[in-house]
């Protein structure tokens, strides 16, 4: 699974690295240590009135669709590659609500006897994580998004500590992932993820962090703090 990672790119870097405008998140602020139902930045392409727009915007990690009204919603943080294109919670956003999740790493945890140790896993430069989007307008008429990050049996070196892993895009797909509009042959995209996901795998490596990263209930400079990824001495 994917159930922490880090981001260190400003909002501005993300323009640029992936071509987007810059939508409503410019107080994005970088983070080693990013948990479920934390605000990130997402990269999305919407259609209006023949024009696409691509832009990078805020999403509260754990996707929460529109029809989930009342009650306790469901807000999964991490979708299966194999059921994605036909679990009745993200098929329509498969379809049509496709995103990429810009990240540096995410962790994963080593069962040791004296307790849990985060590994960093990583490429050396920006991942593109598939993602799924959601859009609901709140009671206030204001519009929300919420994101899930699409996993895949782990074929990186976190396969050494964990089964699961996020599913990774190569630059020259990103575009056809992002493209708006509803699919026409789901099979082909699942099959192109599931390609483009074993080649970015074959460059990802993993060292052991602090286990500072255990815990998220720190404030926001600790979570800033650049250490958290630094390899264990």
């Amino acid at each position: 699974m994917c159930g922490r990672f880090a981001m260190d790119k400003d909002t501005d870097d993300l323009i640029q690295e992936f071509v987007a405008t810059g939508g409503d998140f410019r107080d994005w602020r970088p983070s080693y240590n990013i948990a479920p139902t934390d605000r990130v930045p997402v990269v999305r392409e919407w259609e209006h009135d023949g024009t696409v727009t691509r832009e990078v915007d805020a999403a509260s990690w754990g996707l929460t669709p529109a029809w989930s009204n009342g009650g306790k919603r469901p807000a999964p943080i991490n979708a299966r590659l194999e059921t994605v294109a036909t679990n009745g919670m993200f098929r329509t956003a498969f379809d049509s609500r496709r995103c990429i999740v810009p990240m540096t790493g995410y962790y994963e945890w080593e069962d040791l006897p004296d307790g849990k140790q985060p590994h960093f896993i990583h490429g050396g430069g920006v991942l593109a994580a598939a993602g799924l989007y959601a859009a609901r307008k709140e009671s206030d008429d204001s519009w929300s998004h919420s994101m899930t990050i699409i996993t895949r049996e782990a074929r990186d070196a976190s396969g050494e500590i964990h089964d699961r892993m996020p599913a990774f895009l190569e630059r020259n797909v990103w575009d056809e992932w992002l493209r708006p509009g509803k699919l026409t042959d789901p099979n082909h995209l699942l099959d192109l993820l599931d390609r483009t996901s074993i080649a970015v795998a074959a460059h990802i490596e993993s060292y052991p962090v602090s286990r500072r990263v255990n815990s998220v209930r720190v404030p926001d400079a600790e979570r800033q703090d650049p250490a958290l990824i630094q390899p264990l001495s």
